[in-house]
């Protein structure tokens, strides 16, 4: 069965996770990888997080190691040298959607873990690149297409919204306590990677994910 994922890595502004649940449960993704600290702002996914299912992993690597034992390619959604038109759906199976940080894009380290890479074309003159949960909304929407996904019953103007899913705790990925140390070793060594807030001021990893992953 093909399926997505979207992986959660470096994305600065606090309320583009909430909404890149909202787009995820839109268009079929299986599961929201994050990558780094276990909670996550939900503000902006108007109650989809419910509908999603996230797993959490302490570094890139490890989330690598996860999606290459689920036969996924990992695709960077970039323009590099080598990236093709994401409406070319240049696609060959399963597929984790790795989506650069709003003022810098994707780091050397994450297009490292990437398969290969896909753009969206634009038309117009007034934009450099678009907001990652707009990107992600095309990329996601594209390789749906690709896969043949059903589309979700309608009634009236609206789709079908399905049961909500009974999450350990709202907006937190859970796992064993034995990861705590292991979380604590990981933020330290990624504490010199450099982060940037909404203003484009870079700030410590640290500092700056305890602003990120929390409720409103």
């Amino acid at each position: 069965m093909i399926e997505s994922y979207v992986v959660v890595h470096n994305i600065a502004k606090r309320h583009n996770v909430g909404t890149l649940a909202r787009s995820a449960t839109a268009f079929g993704v299986t599961e929201m990888i994050l990558v780094g600290r276990r909670d996550f702002n939900a503000f902006g996914s108007h109650g989809s997080t419910s509908h999603v299912k996230f797993r959490h992993f302490h570094s890139l690597a490890d989330a690598r190691v996860f999606l290459k034992s689920k036969d996924c390619d990992i695709c960077g959604v970039e323009i590099t040298e080598n990236a093709k038109p994401v409406n070319d759906h240049p696609f060959k199976k399963s597929t984790a959607f790795l989506l650069g940080n709003e003022g810098t894009g994707l780091s050397a380290k994450e297009c490292e873990i990437c398969d290969f890479f896909v753009y969206i074309p634009q038309y117009g003159s007034g934009t450099a690149s678009l907001n990652v949960t707009v990107a992600a909304s095309i990329v996601l929407h594209q390789f749906g297409v690709w896969a043949g996904f059903s589309e979700r019953t309608r009634d009236g103007n609206k789709f079908v919204v399905a049961e909500r899913q009974k999450q350990l705790r709202r907006n937190y990925c859970a796992e064993s306590a034995d990861s705590i140390i292991e979380e604590r070793r990981s933020r330290r060594e990624n504490a010199s990677n450099g982060f940037f807030d909404e203003s484009g001021n870079e700030v410590s990893s640290s500092n700056l994910l305890d602003a990120l992953f929390v409720d409103d």
